[in-house]
């Protein structure tokens, strides 16, 4: 069984003007959600600012958002790192808090090899019930996960997705081809529909943020034969995702909340204010689709 089908939201973390996390806020955004017909809710990822919350604030995180969904939409966790025995330990809590599933990304910067890569999603694996989705974002980590390793991880029973963001679509034919056990989804919002024709059941989206009803429907419009429909909606809004990836993501998504009056606070340091004419460039495309906030 798929974990969801459809728009994953790859949801902000909202935070207070003293840089705690915003629980308030973050209950709005639940809701909002739930409302405008999104998929599932992805918590603690890369959009999530994840590299900067502390352990306390994921497992905090994870807590308020599954008890404030309750069920209505699966909830999603990122719990990976470039320690085994840290990602372990993350995965194990967030399942003892109840998420539907892991997001666990590829170890980043140690550069892992394939056995120890395989070594490290399969003690994970063995540590949970609960399903995983595998993360890989090359540009993000410096490693690509070949085939032939997928096709061994593939075997492992509660390995059950990818969330595939390398952004090249030969590979992503590959992995439909030669592992078809895994479910894939897009990690790139410019790249759901070409995905999904290979077999994609969906995207973990940034541009869903801001208008998850357009991702919800160009997603299932395509699960549902409308063809043209999902192409014409990928189409149509390339521009807004390219302008949310002007600067490193999240810093542009949360310029674009703030700019439509989520307020959902700064991003964390390292990840600094966007360049004046980013800014510009952003509000004017986001202008030019007439986006609301809170529809």
């Amino acid at each position: 069984m798929s974990i969801f089908k459809g728009s994953g939201i790859a949801l902000i973390t909202p935070f207070t003007k003293d840089d705690s996390v915003d629980f308030e806020k973050l209950g709005e955004l639940l809701e909002y959600h739930i409302k405008n017909k999104t998929d599932a809710i992805i918590i603690n990822g890369t959009t999530g600012e994840s590299a900067t919350l502390t352990d306390e604030e994921k497992y905090e995180i994870i807590k308020y958002s599954v008890k404030r969904v309750n069920g209505r939409i699966p909830v999603i966790a990122g719990t990976g790192s470039n320690n085994t025995k840290h990602a372990v330990e993350l995965s194990k809590k967030a399942e003892a808090l109840g998420v539907d599933g892991l997001l666990v990304v590829t170890p980043y910067y140690n550069k892992g090899n394939e056995n120890g890569i395989y070594e490290h999603y399969k003690l994970i694996a063995e540590n949970v019930n609960c399903p995983i989705i595998l993360y890989n974002v090359p540009s993000r980590t410096g490693v690509n996960l070949s085939i032939s390793l997928l096709k061994k991880l593939a075997e492992i029973k509660n390995i059950v997705a990818i969330k595939e963001a390398s952004g090249n679509i030969s590979y992503v034919g590959e992995i439909a081809r030669e592992v078809p056990k895994l479910d894939i989804y897009s990690g790139n919002d410019d790249m759901t529909i070409p995905l999904m024709s290979y077999g994609g059941i969906g995207v973990i989206s940034v541009s869903a943020n801001i208008i998850p009803e357009t991702v919800h429907n160009m997603c299932m419009s395509f699960l549902e034969n409308n063809i043209v429909e999902a192409k014409n909606l990928q189409l149509k809004y390339n521009d807004l995702v390219d302008s949310l990836f002007i600067e490193v993501n999240p810093v542009p998504i949360k310029e674009a909340m703030n700019y439509l009056g989520y307020n959902v606070g700064h991003c964390r340091l390292p990840l600094g204010e966007m360049k004046e004419e980013n800014k510009i460039k952003l509000h004017s495309v986001i202008d030019s689709h007439e986006v609301k906030a809170w529809s």
